[in-house]
């Protein structure tokens, strides 16, 4: 799987699961972009479908077994779904 990189603040390892198509993952990606976090994202819609399904496998089995979309990891600590709190306090 490929990453995407975006640079900003080194808080840790900060991965974000998400769709092209979902306004929540879009709205996580642009609350990190704006706390300056440098993070890695994955667009899992837009992979190859072997891929796809691994990396979507992968995702249920460590962090989200409901497999929902956007799943945030944050140095370990997963947060599924737009929490905007959530986010900024893992983040803190």
């Amino acid at each position: 799987m490929e990453l995407v990189h975006v640079d900003g603040q080194d808080r840790g390892e900060v991965v974000l699961y998400a769709l092209s198509t979902c306004g929540w993952c879009g709205k996580t990606k642009n609350l990190l972009t704006s706390l300056d976090v440098a993070f890695d994202y994955v667009y899992v819609d837009l992979l190859e479908r072997d891929e796809m399904e691994q990396v979507y496998a992968e995702m249920m089995q460590r962090y989200n077994p409901s497999g929902s979309f956007p799943t945030l990891v944050i140095n370990g600590t997963v947060i599924v779904g737009f929490q905007e709190d959530e986010i900024r306090e893992a983040l803190a």
